[in-house]
């Protein structure tokens, strides 16, 4: 599927499944905790879902996993591959992110939680006040990936 961003940049949406290879430079995690959906609170942005970019000789899941801990302390039980987009920029690099579904067992409490005030969670993504959100939670792409997961019956 494809459509203009906030920006008018034009983003490039496919679902995906587990036989798919990621191949993003950047990872996205929508989280479970106990029935209800892990968000963080970036301390600048807001709200919003763990995530961030894949390092160096890092492959996609396990950046994944990587962020969805430095930035929440959860430990990640079962991990869905659900899709990726690409947002076409005006840089040599492509903007490319892997979403995965990820069931949370435990949350292990952090000193640190990097860029982050630690994890948060709310039943949906409507259920957080406006003024709490991320720009990011009303990112056209990410919001098709949350309806993913629930199309999948994943929550």
């Amino acid at each position: 599927m494809k459509f203009l961003d906030k920006d008018q940049r034009e983003v490039h949406l496919t679902y995906k499944t587990n036989k798919d290879v990621p191949t993003g430079n950047h990872v996205l995690a929508i989280p479970v905790y106990q029935h209800q959906l892990l968000f963080t609170c970036h301390k600048i942005r807001g709200i919003e879902f763990p995530g961030g970019k894949r390092e160096l000789n890092e492959t996609s899941i396990d950046a994944i996993r990587r962020e969805l801990y430095e930035e929440t302390g959860a430990h990640a039980i079962d991990i869905k591959y659900i899709a990726q987009y690409k947002v076409e920029t005006n840089s040599n690099i492509d903007f490319v992110k892997d979403v995965y579904f990820i069931q949370v067992d435990t949350l292990k409490e952090q000193s640190d939680y990097l860029e982050t005030d630690g994890p948060c969670l709310f039943q949906s993504v409507e259920s957080i006040p406006d003024n709490k959100k991320s720009f990011l939670l009303k990112d056209d792409a990410i919001l098709h990936c949350y309806e993913r997961v629930k199309t999948l019956g994943f929550y």
